[in-house]
């Protein structure tokens, strides 16, 4: 007992006080992070409730006005969109691969019922030997179709490194920035695109279409959190060794 209250005078004597504080404040900090990263775990338990709920629920029929609020609850939901596609105005999304192969996913602005608002649609992918438009053709698709899949969010890049927005129309891009490609299109684009799920029985003829794959983790938080504890509980225990090792040279040297 009159070590310990040795220690504590010595912690707050004249000569350590001022590392004690650093150490009590170094501590305080490592606890705060590891607190953040519990607050973050709980926010990511949350995620995934919601998302799990999304993934659930059934498809919701994609209509100029169904899509609002905030794009990023609506990523991966089932939806049916119905309409034409636009053939004239395709564009591919290059440098995609399938199974290790080159090659591109083909997307066609699918006008919806009301004629003024149109939805791009991924309707998958197709080797780089078909990169030239005039393969694109064979498969065309017209009149009337339903195009079941899922939300995908624009690709949106720091607009501080972006490339200068297009002069003029293109058909190839290397991402779905839904924004770029609006001034080249004669109609409104939802600010979300889709992606055409594969038939049931898989893809057994181009363009293949890409699955869905969600997948629902908690992520390092609690790891990390541990970590800052293990940190902060480190710290003051070395430095109380510290302090008792020069206590002990100091009685020794008396």
């Amino acid at each position: 007992m009159k070590r310990i209250i040795r220690i504590i005078r010595t912690l707050f004597s004249r000569k350590w006080w001022w590392v004690t504080l650093l150490v009590l404040a170094l501590m305080a900090l490592l606890a705060r992070l590891g607190v953040w990263q519990l607050e973050r775990l709980d926010e990511r338990r949350a995620d995934n409730v919601a998302l799990a709920t999304a993934l659930d629920a059934t498809a919701v029929s994609l209509q100029p006005t169904t899509i609002s609020g905030d794009l990023a609850v609506w990523k991966d939901r089932l939806v049916v969109a119905e309409g034409r596609y636009d053939l004239e105005n395709q564009i591919a999304l290059i440098v995609q691969n399938w199974q290790g192969a080159a090659g591109l996913h083909l997307l066609t602005p699918l006008v919806l019922d009301d004629g003024k608002t149109a939805v791009l649609v991924d309707r998958g992918w197709i080797p780089n030997e078909e990169q030239a438009p005039e393969f694109w053709r064979q498969y065309d698709e017209t009149g009337a179709v339903s195009v079941e899949g899922y939300i995908a969010l624009s690709q949106i890049i720091s607009r501080a490194t972006a490339p200068s927005a297009p002069s003029g129309p293109r058909q190839e891009w290397y991402r779905v920035d839904i924004a770029a490609i609006q001034p080249q299109m004669p109609y409104e684009l939802l600010p979300v695109y889709v992606v055409q799920s594969p038939p049931t029985e898989g893809n057994a003829a181009l363009p293949y279409k890409q699955a869905r794959t969600v997948e629902i983790t908690e992520g390092n938080h609690m790891s990390y959190a541990l970590q800052w504890f293990v940190f902060c509980l480190g710290l003051g225990t070395a430095y109380l060794i510290y302090i008792n090792k020069w206590i002990t040279d100091q009685e020794e040297d008396a």
